[in-house]
């Protein structure tokens, strides 16, 4: 074994441990007064596009209300723009610790998570419906959820913020799963940049 690979071992057995007293992924259900959301960050990085801008002020009103700190990321119109920009600006705050979630909301979704996806550290997830907030909760610790305004409507995608933020990470089975996809991207990060 690699000093490497058993530092890496040591970083999951410290996740582990942190993730069983509860103090990784905040609050399970957002509340009036959340208690401090993570180690790695606190509240909710929300973006959009032009196309999503409206749901962006929406969930973002409603998030605000619900108790948690919101940082809107952009955009502030409906003027066309480029949902790349938003998306990165999101994953970014969720990458460097800034914030414990990201939301990002575009015409579909997909552009979004692909984008996201780009970052290390971040896991975006797409989702339709409630079964995929869940799961992309539970059993793949996603932090950055991507919405798509144009097949997504408002009480439809308010329901899945509120599913996704509610679901815990499963962790047990599913640890492996997620240091595997860590694994990978670390492969493929460069150092020398």
């Amino acid at each position: 074994m690699t000093a490497e690979r058993s530092e890496f071992e040591d970083d999951v057995r410290r996740l582990v441990a942190r993730v069983l007293a509860g103090v990784l992924d905040g609050p399970q259900q957002p509340t009036a007064e959340p208690k401090a959301t993570t180690v790695a960050g606190e509240g909710i990085a929300i973006g959009a596009d032009h196309g999503g801008f409206a749901l962006k002020q929406d969930l973002s009103a409603k998030l605000t209300e619900a108790g948690w700190t919101v940082e809107d990321c952009g955009t502030d119109s409906t003027e066309p723009c480029d949902y790349p920009d938003f998306a990165h600006a999101v994953a970014r705050r969720v990458s460097t610790g800034k914030r414990a979630f990201g939301i990002v909301v575009d015409g579909a979704g997909i552009g979004s998570a692909m984008v996201a996806n780009k970052i290390p550290g971040v896991r975006a997830a797409a989702c339709y419906d409630l079964s995929t907030a869940r799961n992309s909760r539970e059993h793949n610790r996603a932090n950055v959820l991507t919405l798509g305004a144009g097949l997504t409507g408002p009480a439809l995608a308010w329901q899945i913020v509120q599913e996704w933020l509610a679901t815990p990470w499963g962790g047990d089975r599913h640890l492996r799963r997620v240091a595997l996809i860590r694994e990978i991207e670390d492969q493929y990060v460069r150092t020398d940049a």
